[in-house]
């Protein structure tokens, strides 16, 4: 060891993540603005991360070689998410209209489309498209309010008695999934030793087991104070939903950046990756969340 490396200050393995910190403190409240304002807001806020995570997830099709119908399926996945704030239940019938359109388009290009160029194309759009689309969905939930209908801004803020029940629904998925994930990379930094999942050797069982424990937490709060039936029983069914929903979108994303060989989906968000590194967790909770609620609860409901 030489004489310079000992008079040498250490310097630590790691400096504080600034770009990831502040990249949050203005992510986290342009989201909750238009997530809060609901309507078309939402939709254009929402369209626009889709419209960024879609391209990501093309990216990785491309790396291994495959040629989707990228620019149809966007578009389509676009036109859904407008449907979707329109009418909830129109919505059901443009997703089996656009896979006949990608079909079609793959059909008539110069270079004959493979299985997987169709598949890849079919997944972009459910996994990127029709399974997001259920935010939206879930937040226009009791809108009432004109923002449903146009860009105008509220001439006052609702007291919280008044603010639609699809805002907060779509606020307690949100806070469980972040229950979820704070509490597995914590619990897991701390306690984690068994490694859940070969896919991603960072996660391990007793993290996943805590972030599930918080997102039922957080749902049983929610439930007591939304008033559900048998709130012990719907919270607890909530909070284990979202909790493995949200492990399994996290172990579906690593797994196809891992196919694609790629250690981020995107560069995009400084600090964090791409949109599909940051909304993993969301893809596959909206729509458990929203037949949750808008299946079981009203059973619940009339036989309570």
């Amino acid at each position: 060891m030489s004489g310079n490396s000992l008079l040498s200050p250490q310097r630590p393995n790691s400096a504080f993540p600034w770009t990831r910190v502040v990249t949050g403190l203005v992510a986290i409240p342009i989201a909750l603005s238009v997530t809060f304002l609901g309507g078309w807001y939402f939709t254009l806020g929402f369209g626009i991360i889709v419209y960024l995570g879609q391209w990501e997830y093309f990216e990785m099709v491309r790396a291994k070689g495959i040629l989707p119908a990228a620019k149809t399926t966007v578009v389509i996945t676009q036109i859904l998410l407008v449907i979707c704030t329109i009418s909830s239940s129109l919505a059901d019938a443009v997703v089996p209209v656009a896979g006949t359109l990608i079909c079609f388009y793959l059909l008539f290009q110069p270079k004959l489309a493979t299985i997987a160029d169709i598949a890849a194309s079919i997944l972009g759009l459910f996994y990127c498209a029709y399974l997001p689309s259920y935010w939206v969905r879930l937040r226009s939930i009791g809108e009432g309010s004109s923002l449903q209908w146009s860009l105008a801004l509220p001439n006052h803020w609702p007291t919280w008695p008044d603010v639609p029940m699809g805002f907060k629904l779509t606020m307690l998925s949100f806070v469980c999934i972040w229950a979820t994930d704070i509490g597995a990379y914590a619990f897991g930094k701390l306690w984690g030793r068994t490694r859940l999942s070969e896919i991603s050797p960072k996660k391990t069982v007793e993290g996943a087991v805590c972030g599930v424990i918080g997102s039922i937490l957080v749902a049983s709060a929610g439930a007591y104070y939304l008033h559900w039936p048998y709130w012990e029983l719907t919270g607890l069914t909530l909070g284990l939903m979202i909790g493995i929903a949200s492990l399994l979108g996290d172990l579906t994303e690593s797994m196809m950046k891992r196919d694609a060989g790629i250690k981020d989906s995107g560069k995009l968000i400084p600090g964090h990756g791409g949109i599909l590194d940051r909304a993993d967790s969301y893809v596959f909770t909206a729509p458990l969340v929203y037949y949750f609620v808008t299946l079981v609860l009203p059973l619940l409901s009339s036989g309570s």
